[in-house]
């Protein structure tokens, strides 16, 4: 894994945590709950994708941006063109001027042949320009009629291919029915960036519940990998968006925030 630069057990909040609520609520979010940072999600809120109004808030809030979401869902095509490798490089530009040390990166479409092609050596030599980290995260196939179709290429699962720092989702391990222990053993120190959710593994459904609502070894994780001196980001990345009100959504990110420093801690203090 490469050189982060954060103190271990490092917890930040995705802003996509937040939706329907906006960036700048993130923010807010973040600083008054205690997340020690931020993960930006660039995707259609014009504030994700603006460099100069993310410096403001970082800086108004005083809470750092630690990683940045390239943006490569579905949803997303269109963000910062079509182009995946501009996508990518100008994710890297977001990183290197906010200060954020990864860019969490999906597996290519597999409609997407060149870039699919080009993957793993494109992002060699991106990595040789830059300190900054990108993390390939896993994804998950689809299923239909006891049928698996699998979306992305070389792979949904990064862990068997080369890549150096890989972004460990554990509501997408839910969603492909993968093992999450034994995913992170495989990785070791390739594992740079974990995404801190839970599922109960409903078919093609990626939940991103609070974690410790769903069957995902979450504390199990989180306490492997303060036993074992990790390194990089611990990023709550959950869905609140059926949240009721504004204070429903904050119990639920508390909740998210408690649970990680809980786990986390509870490996040190055994030791």
């Amino acid at each position: 894994m490469s050189d982060i630069r954060v103190p271990s057990g490092t917890v930040a909040l995705s802003t996509a945590s937040v939706y329907p609520e906006r960036t700048p609520d993130a923010f807010e979010l973040a600083a008054r709950l205690g997340y020690d940072g931020v993960e930006i999600m660039v995707g259609q809120d014009p504030v994700s994708q603006d460099i100069e109004v993310l410096q403001r808030l970082r800086d108004h809030y005083q809470i750092p941006i630690l990683a940045v979401h390239a943006p490569c869902l579905l949803v997303t095509q269109r963000v910062w063109g079509r182009d995946p490798w501009l996508k990518l490089r100008r994710a890297r530009e977001a990183a290197e001027r906010l200060g954020a040390q990864t860019v969490v990166v999906h597996p290519p479409f597999r409609w997407q042949r060149d870039y699919a092609k080009e993957f793993e050596k494109g992002l060699a030599r991106m990595r040789e320009e830059t300190d900054v980290v990108f993390a390939v995260e896993n994804m998950f196939p689809l299923r239909a009629r006891g049928n698996e179709v699998v979306p992305y290429a070389p792979d949904w699962n990064p862990v068997d291919y080369d890549f150096p720092d890989v972004t460990l989702d554990l509501s997408h391990t839910a969603v492909s029915g993968s093992d999450a222990m034994e995913m992170a053993t495989k990785l070791g120190e390739r594992l740079a960036h974990l995404h801190l959710a839970d599922g109960v593994g409903t078919t093609n459904k990626d939940e991103h519940l609070v974690p410790g609502r769903g069957s995902q070894p979450c504390g199990p994780i989180l306490e492997r990998l303060a036993g074992n001196g990790y390194r990089g980001l611990i990023v709550l990345e959950i869905n609140t968006r059926k949240a009721t009100s504004r204070s429903e959504r904050t119990e639920d990110l508390t909740e998210a925030l408690a649970f990680a420093r809980l786990h986390y801690a509870a490996s040190s203090t055994a030791s």
